[in-house]
């Protein structure tokens, strides 16, 4: 008969199914900017972007504000075995008079509070981090600040919505004056519960109360928190799940009980969920049934006493005495024995059932609100199974004897492909506000010890300034007869005394030689109205061993990849003219002979330095008696990129990469150029800027990890300029500072892997993946797996890598803005000369705002080179086939 009568409590899984559905859009809707201002459930960032890792320690005092008592921790957290945690507190009393009183009333209770817990604790002269619970809806945009939204839980304080509630705290604080504070988070409950659990099981990421009133915390992405900026990392929701319906959207399954209740509450029409579930309205809810019931004579022979029909004399705590199972029903005698309604065994089972009914309802409510975020968070993580731990507090959970297990058997039954334990809290949600600034205190800890380390790699306007000059005094030395032995930066002559003009004409053969691939390129230049350039070409691989090998086998593997090129295409008999791209450093004495001085990016074939390279490739081919190419110009990749831009742009000038290695050429006015006869028109030169400082002059803005990326290079002292921007040394200088926070106990609880102990294993590509990582978060986490062997390095470490890496993008992009910018005062004669800087660099928007700065009077375009440096190379080929034909 009460089933029937109460049908409408009695929930299938069906409803529950499409309820966790209908929160799960609610949840959607908090999470969006579009659609939160109206949303119900606010999904309310809490700015507390990690749990607990185990390293936290100090001294804490938390707040805990939430009802009728107020609680004052002292948390001590030390390591001295193993991380302890000791805790001292006291519970002040919440007066009626105050909570319904003035917002200046109850902040000057609260610190009066406080500093009688401070006085007690004798530490009054100490300023100690502070954590404050504060459980009622706020708006965050960092974690030490909280607008109150709106009042919940009986208070009513004037003044206190839409302030910020630390603000408050501090004003009374500093009112009275006799100690101080400082407050760095406030949280809510939710937070609270989660982060005590997370102390003891690190995989809590979700935080549950069911008290009182009733509320849900967890840790979602950042890429779904479109309140907040950034897609980094993870940060804890407030859901405040407990206005979920006040839209209108739970009214197929609420009742009239539920109606009731709600016209009788300080705040009709809101917390329409909470209603329906929390300790605060679950008596008062059986007590309208039962007031209901006997009405129409279904209960206690139809008497309705005064006490029955007085609203709160049927609390929470008699549904939890009468539901024990087997002193239940003697309870529910005794304590309607005292409402005057003289019950009889029947009516004891009766009512017994209703408070089961209602209090299942309960469960199973919160079952499926829980639900849609367990699915959310296997979502979020793209796994088949979640296995997680959600923190548990409040009074109906932990006093109702069957409602935990109900919980935990719907939520089982709803969500079948989550792992989930149940932690309860043990100490409060106070805890766990210590927690929380201990957490806070320990990040802000390591980021002032991270910026301090990294800070030496964000350059400031004067250092580059001076670095500019520094690059000025060494292009000088390289340009000049008397200095330029001793020159560390070469300023090699090239011989290519002209960009094209378009006229080139004809069919040519270009080589790429600069690091692990060789390229071979057919390139038929067209000139005329319709100017057209068509390339075929092949890339060949160069072994290791050939590269390390010696210069005859390097140059026949060259000579052989050419003779496969050209029965490729079908062109052997042909003797074209070649353009050899040769991307190391070489002294040039004519256009078509340059002498190798020293190999780099990881060439060290023998018999090759001090020799002329196009002798050797032309001795390769004669060996080879199959084919004969007219060798025509040698160049370096700088000069090919520079010529490919060129024939675009007739104002190009520079040629720069920025690749596996670096360096820079320009178009040099000869009567600067004393290594070189001749003082009209202009030459370009290859500046090989990648020694730049291997004398010594920029020991000043190299860091430790620069040394030591240096010192166990293959080249030790040499290319240093290079090593501290190219690609080929960017990821190993991040390994470098991996280990060293690692050691540090920044990164991975410190524990350095036997992988991260391996060299090069972080490549330079890791960089681009990690610093574009909205898109590429799932790459991001194999990379960090597979170099760092760390499971789960998204809790609490995505903001210490992110911000390494940006600053070493900023520093890389700083480091050749230097140079760069010296290369453009040099070219230009007057102010606002046009410039186009080719250029390949994955920082190209702060390289080209800090060339902007460091040469202010030079009006500069950048243009990318999208044919890479071999077309170059033909078009060289085709200018010096031009100016050969002109001297003829």
């Amino acid at each position: 008969q009460i089933d029937k009568y109460l049908y409408a409590m009695r929930l299938s899984d069906e409803t529950l199914l499409d309820v966790m559905a209908r929160f799960r859009r609610e949840m959607k809707n908090g999470l969006s900017r579009d659609f939160n201002p109206t949303a119900t459930v606010k999904m309310l960032p809490t700015f507390v972007r990690s749990i607990p890792d185990g390293s936290e320690k100090g001294d804490f005092i938390a707040l805990d504000l939430g009802g009728s008592y107020f609680r004052i921790l002292r948390v001590k957290v030390s390591h001295e075995k193993k991380q302890t945690v000791q805790m001292e507190s006291e519970i002040y009393n919440t007066p009626e008079d105050i909570m319904h009183g003035s917002g200046t009333r109850l902040f000057d209770h609260v610190a009066e509070c406080l500093g009688d817990f401070m006085e007690k604790q004798q530490i009054k002269d100490k300023k100690l981090p502070v954590g404050f619970t504060f459980s009622f809806p706020c708006r965050q945009s960092k974690l030490d600040e909280g607008f109150l939204i709106t009042w919940t839980k009986r208070f009513k304080a004037s003044g206190v919505e839409g302030a910020d509630v630390v603000r408050l705290l501090n004003k009374a604080i500093k009112k009275r004056g006799d100690y101080d504070a400082d407050i760095m988070a406030v949280v809510n409950d939710t937070v609270g519960t989660m982060m005590t659990c997370g102390f003891d099981d690190q995989r809590c990421e979700v935080g549950l109360i069911i008290g009182t009133g009733t509320n849900a915390c967890y840790m979602e992405e950042m890429r779904h928190i479109d309140l907040v900026e950034g897609d980094e990392g993870r940060m804890c929701i407030n859901t405040e799940w407990g206005a979920f319906g006040d839209d209108g959207s739970l009214e197929d399954i609420r009742t009239e009980f539920d109606r009731e209740i709600d016209r009788g509450s300080l705040n009709p029409g809101k917390q329409l969920f909470e209603k329906m579930v929390s300790g605060l309205y679950m008596g008062e809810l059986v007590r309208l049934i039962l007031v209901k019931m006997a009405k129409e004579g279904l209960l206690f022979e139809g008497r309705i006493t005064p006490e029955l029909l007085t609203k709160g004399k049927f609390e929470t705590k008699h549904v939890s005495a009468i539901e024990k199972s087997k002193e239940g029903l003697n309870k529910a005698k005794e304590i309607l024995t005292r409402l005057g309604v003289e019950p009889s065994h029947e009516d004891c089972i009766a009512v017994q059932h209703v408070c089961t009914i209602v209090s299942f309802r309960s469960a199973n409510l919160v079952a499926s609100t829980l639900g849609a975020i367990l699915n959310q968070l296997r979502d979020n993580k793209g796994v088949g199974r979640l296995r997680t731990t959600v923190g548990v507090d409040g009074s109906l959970y932990k006093m109702h004897p069957q409602y935990a297990r109900r919980l935990h058997k719907t939520t089982r039954r709803l969500v079948p492909d989550s792992e989930v334990r149940f932690l309860l809290s043990e100490s409060g949600s106070g805890k766990g506000a210590a927690m929380v600034t201990a957490v806070a205190y320990r990040l802000s800890e390591q980021h002032r010890l991270i910026d301090e380390t990294l800070a030496e790699f964000k350059l400031t306007h004067e250092q580059l300034l001076q670095v500019k000059k520094r690059m000025r005094a060494e292009m000088e030395a390289g340009l000049k007869k008397k200095t330029h032995d001793t020159a560390k930066v070469k300023m090699l002559p090239t011989f290519v005394r002209s960009t094209p003009d378009g006229t080139e004409n004809g069919d040519f053969l270009a080589l790429d030689l600069g690091g692990t691939n060789f390229r071979v390129l057919l390139v038929k230049i067209r000139s005329g109205k319709r100017r057209t350039v068509e390339m075929h070409n092949k890339i060949y691989a160069i072994p290791i061993e050939v590269m390390q090998g010696t210069g005859e086998e390097l140059f026949d593997h060259i000579v052989t990849c050419i003779s496969d090129f050209l029965d490729y295409m079908g062109i052997k008999g042909a003797r074209l003219p070649l353009g050899f791209t040769f991307s190391f450093p070489c002294k040039q004495t004519s256009l078509d002979a340059g002498i190798l001085l020293n190999w780099t990016k990881g060439f060290k074939a023998t018999d090759c330095e001090g020799e002329d390279v196009v002798y050797l490739l032309r001795e390769g081919i004669k060996r080879r008696e199959e084919f004969d190419l007219d060798v025509v110009a040698v160049v370096n990749d700088t000069v090919g990129t520079m010529m490919t831009c060129a024939y675009e742009d007739p104002n190009c000038e520079i040629g720069l990469i920025v690749g596996t290695g670096s360096n820079a050429c320009y178009m040099e006015e000869m009567r600067n150029i004393e290594m070189v006869d001749g003082e009209q028109g202009r030459m370009c030169v290859n500046t090989e800027w990648g020694a730049f400082g291997d004398n010594g002059c920029l020991d000043d803005i190299r860091t430790v990890y620069d040394k030591a990326v240096d010192d166990f290079s293959l080249n030790a002292g040499k290319q240093r300029y290079e090593k501290m921007i190219s690609g080929m040394y960017l990821g190993e200088i991040v390994r470098n500072i991996l280990i060293d926070f690692t050691k540090r106990g920044f990164l991975f609880r410190g524990q350095i892997s036997e992988t991260l102990k391996t060299r090069h294993i972080f490549e330079t590509k890791f960089l681009s993946q990690i610093e574009s990582w909205r898109a590429l978060l799932a790459s991001l986490e194999r990379i960090w797996v597979s170099v760092c062997g760390a499971q789960g390095f998204l809790k609490g470490n995505e903001r210490i890598k992110n911000d390494f890496i940006l600053l070493l993008t900023l520093m890389k992009g700083d480091a050749v803005q230097m140079p760069v910018a010296v290369l453009h005062s040099t070219v230009a004669a007057g102010p606002s000369l046009p410039a186009a800087l080719v250029s390949f660099p994955s920082f190209s928007r702060i390289m080209h705002q800090t060339v902007k700065d460091l040469a202010p009077n030079c009006d500069v375009t950048f243009l990318l080179s999208e044919d890479g440096s071999g077309k170059g190379a033909a078009l060289i080929t085709a200018v010096g086939c031009r100016l050969r034909e002109a001297e003829q």
